[in-house]
């Protein structure tokens, strides 16, 4: 059962997700949209550990990683399918997450819970979804490039409303622009979704 946050809640209706490929980690810039819709401050720093037995992702309030804002951990160690909680800088469960395996062998789908709200988000496009597939199979190509720009829409499950939205960019790498408008998925839980789109989209 989700634990209340121990903090309030951080409303942020759009950010950007920018992805960083390095050697041994993955890393992501998540920033805010400017009035004019430029990119905007740094929100937060994440860094994903490749190789680990249970998947994590820190997000930290800079570069230098001095100061650890939020994460989300896997709860399961070695399970792709894990169930994946958002955790504050405390370690309080803030939401969780997962992806759902037999509606994914298509079409990945993933659920999405917080305190009053849970949610489903689909691939918008299942033909996309299908070609991706074919296209990841591919060796080595698969694993570095995927050229086709995939979205993902989060709806309330109990109303069908939008509650969250991940548009991919046309870029070399991965660029994600994020939209939430239901105020009840606080922002560290929207970032830390975003990032999983990507970080744990192949697995």
């Amino acid at each position: 059962m989700t634990q209340p946050p121990s903090t309030p809640a951080q409303v942020v209706p759009r950010f950007t997700v920018h992805q960083r490929i390095t050697v041994m980690v993955n890393r992501y810039e998540v920033r805010a949209v400017a009035p004019d819709g430029g990119e905007g401050p740094l929100l937060a720093f994440a860094q994903q550990k490749r190789m680990k037995l249970k998947e994590e992702v820190v997000f930290y309030a800079d570069e230098s990683r001095s100061r650890p804002l939020f994460s989300f951990r896997a709860r399961q160690r070695l399970d792709v399918h894990a169930q994946h909680d958002v955790l504050d800088e405390h370690g309080a469960v803030l939401g969780s997450f997962r992806k759902v395996f037999g509606a994914s062998l298509l079409r990945s789908t993933w659920e999405l819970r917080v305190p009053g709200l849970e949610a489903v988000g689909r691939e918008r496009r299942p033909v996309l979804a299908v070609l991706r597939r074919v296209w990841e199979l591919i060796p080595y190509l698969g694993d570095v490039w995927v050229p086709f720009v995939f979205h993902f829409d989060f709806v309330d499950t109990a109303t069908g409303a939008p509650v969250l939205v991940s548009e991919r960019r046309k870029a070399i790498r991965d660029r994600y622009d994020v939209s939430v408008p239901d105020p009840r998925i606080d922002f560290r839980v929207a970032a830390a979704m975003a990032v999983a789109l990507d970080a744990l989209q192949s697995r």
